[in-house]
């Protein structure tokens, strides 16, 4: 059954908007340059992954070789199945059902942290075998999969903790934002007259989760 008690019981037109359509024509352009931006800086990470394994072919072979392609797919898994729970909120935020709402936010921003704690095991290992640039990075053979290039190996571990470190980044500001989400849903702020803001992190949500669709492949994978 919905909560007809969710949200304001009429739609809210800010002073400096004509009406609820424009307003919520605005509000879309800006949540999709904010999008296409964020798209631009991954993109740009992508295309320097792209230049350097092409340089050095056998060298990220080598480093892909160190990752553990079992918890990276468990990690893809847990954000696809984040995603679908995201999507249930937002739908769930639209048609007024409260107490689904507020389930399914909460196993996103469980979901999330699963995904995150599996990242931390991964990034321990790396740490407890020197596979940190700069800071551990001394490659011993007898922890390794397939030796690797103790010079240009440390590019693709630099490359692996940039680019999967600014995703966990971005989880981290997404945890931020579902968290004040999830008091104003506790307080019905959100409702079929309210639900864009809603909509919104779930954009946000889906954005991160399909960066790690092309970031597990490319590493892992590839």
């Amino acid at each position: 059954m919905s909560d007809v008690t969710m949200g304001p019981k009429e739609p809210i037109v800010s002073d400096h908007f004509i009406s609820r359509e424009q307003q919520n024509e605005a509000s879309h352009i800006g949540m999709w340059l904010f999008l296409a931006q964020e798209a631009m800086f991954f993109g740009g990470l992508f295309c320097a992954y792209a230049y350097y394994r092409y340089k050095y072919p056998e060298v990220f072979h080598q480093g892909s070789q160190q990752l553990d392609i079992t918890l990276g797919a468990i990690n893809t898994i847990v954000l696809l199945v984040s995603s679908v729970t995201m999507a249930m909120c937002v739908w769930s935020t639209q048609v007024g059902r409260w107490k689904s709402q507020l389930i399914y936010l909460t196993s996103t921003i469980v979901l999330g942290i699963v995904f995150l704690v599996i990242k931390g095991f991964e990034y321990h290992a790396k740490w407890v075998h020197h596979l940190v640039p700069h800071f551990n990075w001394h490659p011993d053979p007898a922890h390794m999969a397939v030796p690797i290039d103790p010079v240009k190996g440390e590019l693709f571990f630099s490359l692996y903790f940039i680019m999967t470190g600014m995703h966990a980044f971005h989880m981290v500001i997404g945890f931020a934002i579902a968290a004040v989400y999830l008091v104003l849903c506790y307080k019905k702020k959100f409702g079929p007259n309210m639900y864009l803001p809603v909509e919104y992190f779930g954009f946000y949500w889906h954005f991160v989760d399909i960066v790690w669709v092309f970031l597990f492949p490319m590493l892992y994978l590839v």
